[in-house]
């Protein structure tokens, strides 16, 4: 019972927060960053590997 309980609330939860994102969100696929950007000349920007040091 708690298994399946705690299960349901989980998946109500995301269901949740994935409607509240897309009720919220302006979507322009256009204007999105690329999904995954290998060797597109993009730099890295926003994580640990941004902060590099240039050689």
């Amino acid at each position: 019972m708690t298994r399946k309980l705690t299960l349901g609330l989980a998946l109500l939860l995301l269901a949740g927060l994935a409607l509240f994102d897309l009720a919220t969100a302006t979507l322009n696929p256009y204007a999105a960053p690329a999904a995954f950007a290998l060797g597109s000349g993009q730099a890295a920007t926003g994580a640990h590997c941004a902060a590099m040091p240039a050689q």
